[in-house]
């Protein structure tokens, strides 16, 4: 049953604003980029924002996974076309935001999901981990952001720009040191845009996720989800639904009024912090 509410309109005529619908099309008329959206949490974001209106281009390194993943979401009803390539190489990057702007006509959000993880002791990591970790991490979510912000302010009409961050980056983990410096460093980047682009009607955030059960995450470890069920507070890891809802909020107009933050999905692990029995892959 949908939802009817009565408000005055103009003349003080009483309407019906049907809610159901409004929150339907939530994104209706909007044009999204979501890097490393093959699976997991991307995946996510890209099913929601389709499926509430957005026009999608959905990103990912392996092309067959990319376009798997686009006709998935457009099966079940949303605008969405795959764009696979190196979401760490800027010129790609260029590449990308215009075909969202040739393909939809706009571009409207943002978001950086594209990211690695390489585990490793400090004292032994290498500068081709280094590297490759810091291209796709920090190089690739700076340079689709201030690709999209660029055309965000030549259409006049704001925008929302996303980091993925992780907890990582705000406690420390045994042989997440690299990674974890990358997603701090995205925090800060995501409030020192704005002071940048407030003016133009662009909100930056970043999202901190804890554990999260994906296809990555389970196949590195597959104790995975049992030991960090137990660390959580909650009693269980976030399942990539549990991320997706955070972009989501920030990239809507309800998050009008938020930049600048980090908001954190853990189930309160960053509150205790106990490191759980790890495999840690080589």
């Amino acid at each position: 049953m949908r939802m009817l509410r009565k408000i005055f309109c103009k003349k003080g005529k009483l309407c019906l604003r049907d809610y159901a619908h409004m929150a339907d099309d939530g994104f209706e008329n909007k044009v999204a980029i979501v890097t490393g959206a093959g699976n997991g949490i991307g995946f996510e974001i890209c099913r929601g924002l389709a499926t509430q209106g957005a026009s999608v281009l959905l990103n990912d390194l392996d092309s067959s996974l990319a376009l798997e993943a686009a006709e998935k979401i457009g099966a079940e009803g949303g605008i969405c076309q795959s764009f696979p390539g190196n979401a760490g190489d800027p010129e790609f990057v260029e590449k990308m935001v215009a075909e969202a702007v040739t393909r939809f006509g706009a571009i409207d959000i943002a978001i950086a999901n594209a990211g690695i993880t390489t585990y490793g002791s400090f004292l032994e990591y290498t500068v081709e981990k280094f590297q490759k970790l810091v291209g796709l991490n920090l190089q690739g979510s700076f340079f689709l952001a201030q690709s999209a912000a660029k055309r965000m302010k030549e259409q006049g009409t704001g925008g929302r720009i996303l980091f993925m961050s992780s907890v990582t980056g705000l406690q420390s983990h045994p042989y997440l040191v690299p990674y974890g410096m990358t997603k701090a460093a995205l925090r800060m980047l995501a409030k020192g845009l704005v002071g940048e682009l407030s003016q133009y009607g662009i909100t930056v955030n970043a999202i901190s996720p804890g554990a999260v059960g994906t296809e990555r995450t389970i196949g590195d470890d597959p104790e995975f989800e049992v030991s960090w069920s137990g660390a959580t507070p909650n009693g269980r890891i976030a399942s990539p639904e549990d991320i997706a809802d955070a972009a989501l909020f920030l990239a809507s107009d309800k998050a009008k009024h938020i930049t600048g933050q980090n908001l954190v999905v853990d189930g309160g692990w960053t509150c205790t912090s106990p490191v759980p029995n790890l495999v840690i892959p080589e």
